[in-house]
Formats: C-alpha cells, sequence, structure tokens
C-alpha cells in the first residue's frame, strides 16, 4: 500500500480481505443484534443510569465485539462476550475523571421500560428497587440485573464478570 493515501484497487483489495475475513456475515449480524441490543441497552442504562449514555456505549461494544474477529462457539458465547465488552466500557467510563464526563440532570434520566401493568403497588416497587439499585456498587448491579432481569446462569455471569463460579454464588447471595 502507499503510504496513508489508499488507491481505488487497494481499497477494494482491502474491503474484500475484510469481508473474507469478518466472523459473520450481514444477515447473521443483524440477527444476533435484534436479539441482544435491546437487553444490552437496559443492562448497560441500569449501570449508568443514562440512556444518551447507554447509547453511545452499546454501540461502542458492538464496534469491539465485531473488531475482534474472534469466533465463537455459539450465540450465548457470542452473548456473553458481548455483556463482558459492555461490563468493561462501563468500568472504563467510570474511572475517566469526572471533569470529562457530562453532568446529568434528573429530569434527562430515562426510566426502565414499563412491563405492563401500571398498578401502584407494582409502580412503588419499581420505585423502590431504582433506589436500592442506585445505592449498590457496579459490580452488585451487574451480577444482580444479570441474574434477575436478563436471567444468566452462575457461569454465564461469572464469565461475563471475570469471576470464578464459586465466588461469584456468594457474591450474589451478598448483593440479594
Amino acid at each position: 500500500m502507499s503510504g496513508f493515501v489508499l488507491t481505488d484497487r487497494e481499497r477494494l483489495l482491502a474491503l474484500e480481505e475484510a469481508e473474507r475475513t469478518f466472523p459473520m456475515n450481514e444477515d447473521e449480524f443483524r440477527a444476533f443484534y435484534e436479539l441482544t441490543a435491546r437487553p444490552v441497552w437496559v443492562y448497560i442504562n441500569r449501570m449508568t443510569g443514562d440512556g444518551r449514555l447507554a447509547d453511545d456505549l452499546l454501540q461502542e461494544a458492538y464496534y469491539r465485539l465485531l473488531r475482534t474477529r474472534a469466533t465463537f462457539e455459539s450465540d450465548d458465547h457470542r452473548r456473553n462476550y458481548l455483556y463482558r465488552i459492555a461490563t468493561n466500557l462501563v468500568h472504563d467510563h467510570r474511572r475517566r475523571p469526572r471533569a470529562d464526563r457530562e453532568p446529568l440532570l434528573d429530569d434527562e434520566r430515562e426510566a426502565a421500560p414499563d412491563c405492563g401493568g401500571g398498578t401502584e403497588n407494582r409502580a412503588a416497587r419499581r420505585i423502590d428497587l431504582a433506589r436500592a439499585m442506585a445505592h449498590m456498587k457496579p459490580r452488585e448491579r451487574s451480577m444482580l440485573w444479570l441474574a434477575y432481569a436478563q436471567g444468566c446462569s452462575h457461569e454465564e455471569i461469572a464469565q461475563v464478570m471475570g469471576l470464578k463460579t464459586s465466588s461469584l454464588k456468594a457474591l450474589l447471595h451478598r448483593a440479594r
């Protein structure tokens, strides 16, 4: 390749190489995205409390997943890897100095999607749950969300969080 400027032929060869080595075709990716985008967005939103940040981190998570060009044993393995990327992105965001982050106003926070019903008792429980989750450490919040909202197994959560399954059970019990 000639320096920083690619010729049309070089671009075409690079594109053909990328398509040949890409782990999924467009239809497979679209199906995977349709299946996982909403649950991963809700997970990120619960961890950050910011819908706009969740949008950005979700796109970054998919970008990093595709950039790895890794091969996965199954869609579950790929999904767990995506959750791990999302978790790491949230932790990286939290590590950034506060001056680099945009302030978030209370009225800008997005509520979790309503699962139906709409009774006062359900609303009160949701508010209590949101308050309790807000006071938890990020790792505890992530573990509980993956276990009870996403229905992940202990093994899947341990893989996503980078923990041993045996220690996860005790940590999950304490968080609950």
